[in-house]
């Protein structure tokens, strides 16, 4: 056992693990690192309504192809959204039988739905997210205060989570003249067309609410990194305000993105190399909490290719099965340890989402959930090794450290060196929140 599997699970040489017809199986890991599988909180699955952009079975497999053991599903951009009691519920069936890894579920905050939140709590959802903009599709309204006022007055007293999409649009009083069009194939159109200021506007409402309502709020795919100070001097003073950021914002600039590379898109948008290492210091200072995915896929027309037009293709990355290299390959640059990993991908996780009783270590009692990786092993990101639906991502080529050679979930192989169970055996995770009245 390497020093370092021995640092991660206290000597663990040998995993024993159950098959599918119940057999313990004893694997021999060698020096790869065994480590808990990573909890990623932040993953657009899309089903159902919108199967051809992901779905649970692509997505499951992605993630156990990645090492990751749990999943939290966001509220959109599946159809209907998960908004209501009967969605939710919608969505599990749908779910059932199609997922190789466990998945959680958030619920979602439109105009209007504040109602249906404390039914959907005593289900099983662990949060609700909520957009400052226009979401991207329109079955999920964005909200202004007067609508988070009423949802957090409801969500008061239950322990859930409220997630924000926290950027809002801003009334520019001297708005720039341009002498003709900018050109929606360069990508600082898009860029100056979603500023840091609007990413500032929004954490400030954020922040005033939740000391308001002492609702624990979360920011989610931090990208600027001038909101650093406000959010450390909210959380100095008591603000119950966490932070996560994503493996794009991380490895991603910019200053390196094509003209016409639409498949770089997303929102918040990805700036330029300073800002990414301020984004690197205030996660290695512990203001940012954690590191997740932002899977959003979508179907190749949807990016606009054939255009190159910033301005009207679909903004999200897939990146779900590559998350644990991709962080690993900049972290360990920039003296990140395994330790870190461990906090920022799955302990950390864990919490935000309520689970932490089960899922983001290997304590004692705590779920059989393992990534067997070797962190010194490079790779290419290659469209025959991609398991998403949509194999559309700006990582191709890109040459990574961190093999994924075996997940286990509950004790069970869901993935082994490029294979997978024949039938899934991922579980539901319903989140209790047993003081929701």
């Amino acid at each position: 056992m390497s020093r370092r599997a021995s640092f991660i699970c206290a000597a663990i040489g040998n995993c024993a693990v159950r098959t599918q017809r119940d057999a313990l199986k004893i694997l021999d890991v060698g020096d790869l690192v065994v480590m808990a599988g990573i909890v990623d909180s932040h993953v657009h699955v899309n089903e159902p309504g919108r199967t051809d952009w992901e779905g649970y079975w692509t997505a499951t497999k992605s993630a156990a192809a990645g090492g990751i053991t749990t999943i939290v599903d966001m509220p959109l951009n599946s159809i209907p959204p998960t908004t209501t009691l009967e969605n939710f519920q919608m969505k599990l069936q749908m779910a059932r039988g199609q997922c190789f890894v466990d998945t959680a579920f958030w619920g979602g905050v439109i105009p209007g739905n504040q109602s249906a939140l404390l039914p959907m709590i005593k289900a099983g959802v662990p949060g609700f997210k909520c957009f400052l903009i226009h979401s991207g599709v329109d079955e999920f309204p964005h909200v202004a205060e007067v609508d988070l006022e009423a949802a957090m007055a409801e969500l008061q007293g239950t322990g859930c989570v409220l997630l924000f999409h926290a950027e809002k649009e801003l009334e520019r009083v001297n708005p720039p003249i341009h002498s003709e069009a900018p050109d929606p194939r360069d990508y600082t159109t898009f860029l100056n067309s979603r500023t840091d200021d609007m990413e500032l506007e929004a954490i400030r409402i954020v922040i005033k609410l939740c000391f308001q309502y002492r609702v624990h709020c979360h920011i989610v795919h931090l990208s600027s990194a001038e909101a650093v100070p406000i959010i450390q001097e909210a959380r100095k003073a008591g603000a119950p305000l966490t932070v996560e950021t994503t493996h794009h914002y991380l490895s991603l600039a910019a200053e390196e993105i094509p003209t016409g590379a639409t498949h770089y898109k997303c929102c918040p948008p990805i700036r330029g190399r300073c800002n990414q290492e301020k984004l690197w210091s205030a996660l290695k200072a512990g203001i940012i909490d954690m590191v997740v995915s932002d899977h959003s896929p979508c179907t190749a027309d949807l990016k606009r290719l054939e255009t190159g037009d910033f301005m009207t293709a679909w903004g999200g990355i897939s990146s779900l099965q590559f998350g644990l290299p991709l962080f690993w390959t900049a972290a360990r640059q920039r003296g990140f340890t395994l330790h870190d990993t461990v906090n920022l991908m799955c302990k950390n996780t864990a919490k935000l989402c309520g689970i932490e009783d089960r899922k983001g270590s290997l304590a004692p009692g705590k779920d059989a959930d393992l990534v067997v990786w070797n962190p010194d092993k490079e790779f290419e990101v290659k469209e025959s090794i991609i398991y998403h639906k949509n194999k559309l991502t700006p990582y191709l080529g890109r040459r990574l450290y961190g093999e994924v050679f075996i997940t286990i979930v509950r004790g069970n192989i869901v993935y082994l060196q490029g294979q997978f169970p024949t039938l899934p055996s991922g579980e539901h995770i319903l989140v209790n929140a047993n003081s929701a009245t």
